[in-house]
C-alpha cells in the first residue's frame, strides 16, 4: 500500500478525482491511501496570507516560505514513513514511466502542489523536494499534475487493474518502449471499416505477430524518437 499526502490551496478540486472509477476502488480497498492537506491551514499573520509579491518586482504572488515549510514538516510528522517530497514543477525532472515505477514501490509521496508565480526558493533549498515536470507548458498550478502522479502510479500496484497484464504491455512500461498496438472490439465491420480479420481467426501465435508488428509500425510512424533510444541502449 501507498500513502499520498497531497498539500494544495484548493484541495476540493480533487473532490470528483478520488471518487470515481478506479481509483476510487482502490482507495476503499485499501491499496493506497490519498490525504489532503489544506495549506491555508499553515497561513500566518493578521490576514492568513499565504503569498505575498516578489521580491524585486513584477507580476503575481509567491507562496511563503514561512507558511510553507511548517506546512510540510507538519504533514511529514503525520506518518511513520517521512516519505518523499515531491514538488510538480514545470523546472523539475521530466516524468515518465521509469519513474512511475519507481515511485509506485514507495510507501508515501508527499506531493507539494504548487500556485501564482511559484514557491519561494527557499523552500527547495532547506527541504530539497523533488521537482517533477509531466511537461514543457504551464498550469494553474501543480493540482493536474499531482492527479498525473497519482494515477500512473496507482496503475501499477498490485491487484489495482482488473489484469494482471494490464500493465505489464502498456506503452513506455519497463522493457518495451513501442506504443501499444492497434485495437478492435464489435462490431466487427463500422461505415465501411472493418477489424483486420487476423484478430479473428483464433490462432494465437498469429495474433501475437501481427500486434507486434503493428506495434513497430505505429511507433516508427508516431514516435520514431522511441526507437532511436532503443538503438542508444543496445
Amino acid at each position: 500500500m501507498i500513502r499520498f499526502d497531497i498539500l494544495t490551496l484548493f484541495p476540493s478540486i480533487f473532490d470528483g478525482f478520488l471518487s470515481e472509477s478506479i481509483l476510487k476502488n482502490a482507495i476503499e480497498s485499501g491499496k493506497l491511501t490519498v490525504q489532503l492537506h489544506n495549506m491555508r491551514d499553515w497561513a500566518i499573520g493578521k490576514h492568513s496570507n499565504m503569498d505575498d509579491r516578489p521580491f524585486g518586482g513584477g507580476p503575481g504572488m509567491v507562496l511563503k516560505v514561512d507558511c510553507i515549510v511548517p506546512c510540510i514538516e507538519s504533514v511529514r510528522e503525520m506518518f511513520v514513513e517521512t516519505g518523499r517530497l515531491i514538488m510538480l514543477s514545470p523546472q523539475g525532472r521530466h516524468y515518465d514511466q521509469k519513474l512511475a515505477e519507481e515511485f509506485a514501490a514507495e510507501k508515501r509521496l508527499i506531493l507539494l502542489c504548487g500556485r501564482y508565480e511559484g514557491i519561494d526558493e527557499r523552500v527547495v533549498e532547506l527541504l530539497e523536494p523533488e521537482e517533477i515536470s509531466i511537461g514543457d507548458y504551464i498550469l494553474n498550478g501543480g493540482e493536474v499534475a499531482a492527479m498525473v502522479l497519482i494515477e500512473s502510479v496507482m496503475r501499477l500496484l498490485p491487484g489495482v487493474l482488473g489484469d494482471l497484464d494490464s500493465n505489464k504491455f502498456d506503452s513506455f512500461s519497463s522493457g518495451n518502449r513501442l506504443l501499444d498496438c492497434a485495437q478492435y472490439t464489435r462490431p466487427r465491420e463500422f461505415r465501411g471499416l472493418s477489424a483486420p480479420d487476423v484478430l479473428l481467426n483464433g490462432n494465437h501465435a498469429e495474433i501475437a505477430q501481427w500486434r507486434t508488428e503493428n506495434s513497430l509500425q505505429r511507433t516508427k510512424l508516431r514516435r520514431p524518437d522511441l526507437l532511436y533510444e532503443i538503438d542508444q541502449i543496445d
